[in-house]
């Protein structure tokens, strides 16, 4: 169990929450783990099996503190709690903040995103000094850092998004290139999203999917509506706040499709392709991808703002924090995800 930013965090899926007098205390096989004052926390998120005592919900929902369900492989099943009227105001704010300030939220959003695609490819280049010399890889870089300048310049948020579809294609022209085990028998030529037109682009939509589901469960466990966005346009059905959260973490997603490729942990016989010409993965594929997902998950990161050491996999819940804290005007700005 992890409290940060008076949310906790029940990561372990054994863990089972229960009341005793005015602290919230949680258990693993029985044993006490931790105990901590309902005055100190805001919000519950769950990512266990067990889940917690009828009482314990009771005392949350009398304090209104939401107690959030979610499976451990990140999809939001269930939300318990009191009065909704602390949604619907803070609804009311993200609304009026995105509409007062949405052009400087997209251009710190996509600036993030560039800053950590430039970071995924340094990465690669200290780690292959065969392509540090690269001409059509340093042309990307610099495109990248033209493109952070230029977000800055710009009045519309179609601006922004102009900046950002074409530093993606640049970006998207090298991705072969960071692929660099030879043996890999699939070749990346430009993304192709709906429907994936080969192998490489059926791994990248299929990762793209799982982060983005995982944004918009974050943002319902702290009460923002993921389908009001700020980057992206409105449209019915889809969770536009989620995808525009997306585009600071597109790096994490990246990076791990190409070290699969590098290290082969997927092959031809994971694919299946439609009469149609799309490609997908099969059922097989899915699960070496989702094995891995949840194995990365799990790996420890150090979080740029907060400065506290996290699961990955909690990222999101994180940043969706932060997000709210954003638009109930606990902060000044909203910190973007940054790779160091």
């Amino acid at each position: 169990m992890r409290k940060l930013l008076n949310t906790i965090y029940v990561t372990n899926e054994q863990a089972y929450l229960t009341l005793d007098g005015e602290n919230l205390v949680c258990k693993v096989e029985g044993v006490e783990k931790l105990r901590i004052p309902f005055e100190n926390i805001e919000n519950v998120v769950c990512f266990n099996y067990v889940g917690c005592s009828p009482a314990l919900m009771g005392k949350c929902v009398s304090k209104t503190i939401p107690i959030n369900f979610i499976s451990p492989q990140g999809k939001f099943l269930a939300k318990v709690c009191g009065e909704t009227k602390g949604n619907v105001f803070l609804r009311v704010a993200q609304i009026d903040k995105f509409r007062e300030n949405g052009l400087k939220l997209a251009q710190n959003t996509i600036a993030a995103k560039f800053s950590n695609t430039r970071q995924l490819i340094r990465r690669t280049l200290h780690d292959n000094a065969a392509l540090r010399e690269d001409l059509q890889i340093k042309a990307v870089v610099n495109v990248l850092d033209e493109g952070i300048d230029k977000l800055y310049e710009v009045n519309s948020i179609e601006e922004v998004m102009g900046i950002e579809g074409n530093c993606a294609q640049n970006f998207f022209s090298i991705f072969d290139s960071l692929i660099t085990n030879q043996k890999v028998p699939f070749t990346f030529e430009f993304r192709s999203k709906r429907p994936p037109l080969d192998p490489i682009n059926a791994v990248l939509s299929f990762v793209y999917t799982l982060l983005t589901s995982e944004y918009a469960a974050a943002l319902e466990t702290v009460g923002l509506d993921s389908y009001i966005g700020f980057c992206h346009a409105l449209r019915s059905g889809r969770a536009s706040l989620a995808c525009d959260m997306v585009e600071e973490a597109r790096c994490i997603a990246e990076r791990f499709v190409i070290t699969l490729l590098n290290l082969q942990v997927i092959g031809e016989k994971d694919f299946e392709k439609q009469v149609s010409g799309a490609v997908w993965l099969n059922e097989e594929g899915r699960k070496k991808v989702l094995t891995r997902w949840q194995e990365k998950k799990r790996t420890d990161m150090v979080h740029p703002f907060l400065k506290v050491k996290i699961p990955l996999g909690l990222l999101p819940y994180v940043q969706s924090n932060l997000l709210a804290k954003y638009v109930r005007g606990d902060l000044e700005a909203y910190p973007p995800y940054l790779v160091k």
